[in-house]
């Protein structure tokens, strides 16, 4: 499988990663990427940045080592309504979003309420990735996400790092086959996203391409093996100048 981007990372300014953005970029560049993303924290993750931390984006260059960069950030959802810890003045300063359940930002709830928080994100006009919707913490009703993602035109991401047998997110590779097997019926399309928290991770996608081959899922669904694929929902890919982000 071609696979030529990695739209989920996060460097020091998460707090809890290790190396800085260049260095990150460094490392796509080495695996060959054409396409980096730089998603660090929401605020409301220990350890995050500020929100001023997402509205200066406009100094960081488009290329970085011959890589295509993009900067967004990784939300985290904070209730069952699908609320976001950054505003509209923020997100619309950055290239794209991710929006995630944590356990320190979000409380557990029914099967119904779990769901419903990720529709909710699902409806905010800047979010473009639901990261890591695969947590038995966090459990929810696959054909209502996969449904409610391709109504929305949201990707729904497998997430490298939840495959890893050490991962804290128990329970994946079950409820991504469950998942998965959703959006064949709908023909909603997934991201892969390694999830790095250090440069030797960028592009590591291994275990989210040998659990999509062992399922069969067809690739025209797998957005990672061509730009063009991901131009509908991230716009900012047709841009030629810096970033937009500012003060």
């Amino acid at each position: 499988m071609r696979d030529i981007m990695d739209l989920h990372t996060h460097t020091v300014a998460s707090g809890h990663a290790y190396n800085t953005l260049y260095e990150m970029a460094h490392a796509a560049s080495g695996q060959k990427l054409e396409l980096f993303g730089s998603t660090d924290h929401g605020p409301r993750m220990g350890g995050a940045p500020h929100e001023l931390y997402f509205i200066n984006f406009k100094v960081i260059p488009n290329e970085l080592f011959g890589v295509r960069l993009l900067m967004g950030c990784e939300l985290n959802i904070l209730d069952y309504e699908g609320h976001v810890d950054l505003v509209p003045y923020h997100l619309k300063k950055m290239d794209y979003a991710i929006a995630s359940i944590h356990v320190p930002c979000f409380t557990a709830g029914t099967v119904a309420q779990n769901t419903a928080a990720i529709v909710g994100a699902m409806k905010n006009p800047y979010v473009k990735i639901i990261g890591h919707p695969d947590d038995s913490r966090f459990p929810i009703d696959p054909d209502t996400v996969a449904a409610a993602a391709k109504e929305h035109h949201v990707l729904l991401e497998v997430n490298n790092s939840s495959l890893n047998p050490r991962a804290s997110r128990k329970g994946a590779r079950e409820n991504y086959a469950a998942l998965l097997e959703r959006c064949v019926h709908y023909g909603t399309p997934v991201i892969m996203g390694s999830d790095a928290h250090v440069a030797a991770d960028v592009g590591n996608h291994a275990g989210c391409i040998a659990l999509l081959e062992e399922l069969h899922f067809p690739e025209e669904l797998i957005i990672n093996t061509s730009v063009e694929k991901l131009i509908p929902y991230i716009p900012a890919l047709t841009l030629n100048g810096p970033h937009e982000a500012g003060f």
